[in-house]
């Protein structure tokens, strides 16, 4: 499609949503985000494993969250709303906080006090949202925003709201309009289990629709430290590196135990270990920077392949959620990387070049 001509994934994909009645879309031109071919990483994780990265970073707050956002705004402003609100870990908040600004609304965040990076606590702050720390997590953040919104004319924002998994399931369409068919195995992040939902949603649609003629394998992995799907029970402090799925009771826990089985996949766990090795592989070894959750599902193919999981050649689609710009932190602290201070001549160059 002619970039000049795009103006979202409401517009690119709406006989797939649930907009008809809408006078207007609150839009950053979501979307269309890149789907790279990786053969280091792919030879990285298994010779039977063709790898393609979804790279949800390169959306306008930078990640995943801008396809779900576009259509819960573009619906609380349907709705008469000028207020918005939502729990955040941090990518839900910048994005909320960014379509706010841009529908003209005003945004309310509360975040886990301690618990958010800081590059998606900067996104919210600068886009102008109103930032409420609390001395809880993520799971009591998100239950005191349920009971604000349904006593007060604020609309929810976060994935409970069904429109968000509409918008959300806009990425599995991507997926097969450029594979040109499903791939054999789609894998993700899981934290509060939206996305999940939603990516299994968008490829039935598309099979329904006669456009795929196939459904993929759905695996998710969550942290260790923050895996209640894969242990069976809500995790009442959850923790792990990867800040944007350090959630202990996904709101869609039910629907993405459906996605699972119904696909004939799996929700495993791996190691923060693992994921910060993963993390590191995809910047070094195909030059992608993802925040550390994104890559979990790297960390968990890998850790399938050494189980013999992967028998026969597959195709793989992973969603990599968010911009690895959204947590420096991370990035300074494993990097392994020293940073040297030098002489300004070249002389002192050429002695760290090793020369």
């Amino acid at each position: 499609m002619d970039n000049m001509a795009y103006n979202g994934i409401i517009q690119k994909y709406r006989r797939f949503l649930p907009v008809e009645d809408y006078a207007e879309f609150v839009s950053l031109d979501e979307g269309q985000t890149p789907l790279l071919k990786a053969p280091a990483l792919s030879r990285w994780i298994s010779p039977h494993v063709t790898l393609y990265l979804k790279i949800e970073g390169q959306n306008p707050s930078g990640s995943f969250k801008d396809r779900g956002m576009t259509m819960a705004v573009s619906h609380a402003k349907f709705q008469g709303h000028e207020i918005v609100m939502c729990a955040s870990t941090g990518n839900t908040s910048a994005s909320a906080a960014a379509y706010a600004a841009r529908g003209g609304m005003k945004c309310v965040v509360l975040i886990p006090d301690g618990n958010i990076a800081l590059g998606k606590l900067a996104q919210a702050l600068v886009h102008g949202a109103q930032v409420i720390s609390i001395q809880g997590n993520f799971d009591d953040a998100l239950t005191i925003v349920r009971e604000v919104t349904m006593k007060y004319p604020i609309a929810l924002v976060n994935s409970v709201n069904p429109v968000r998994i509409d918008g959300q399931k806009t990425a599995a369409f991507e997926i097969v309009d450029e594979l040109g068919e499903a791939p054999d195995i789609h894998a993700l992040p899981v934290g509060n289990a939206g996305n999940i939902t939603a990516y299994w949603k968008g490829f039935k649609e598309y099979f329904a629709a006669g456009i795929s003629t196939k459904l993929p394998r759905i695996l998710g992995f969550q942290a260790e430290g923050a895996a209640p799907i894969v242990d069976g029970a809500p995790i009442a402090n959850p923790k792990t590196v990867a800040s944007a799925i350090r959630i202990g009771n996904p709101a869609s826990w039910q629907s993405a135990v459906s996605a699972r089985d119904e696909s004939g996949g799996l929700i495993a766990k791996v190691s923060d270990t693992r994921i910060i090795q993963s993390y590191l592989q995809a910047a070094r070894l195909e030059g992608v920077f993802a925040e550390p959750a994104s890559l979990t599902p790297i960390a968990g193919l890998k850790m399938l392949a050494e189980q013999g999981y992967f028998q026969q050649p597959v195709t793989v689609t992973v969603t990599l959620t968010g911009n690895g710009l959204k947590d420096p932190g991370t990035a300074v602290e494993y990097s392994n990387s020293e940073l040297q201070s030098i002489p300004p001549t070249v002389d002192a160059v050429i002695q760290s070049l090793g020369y």
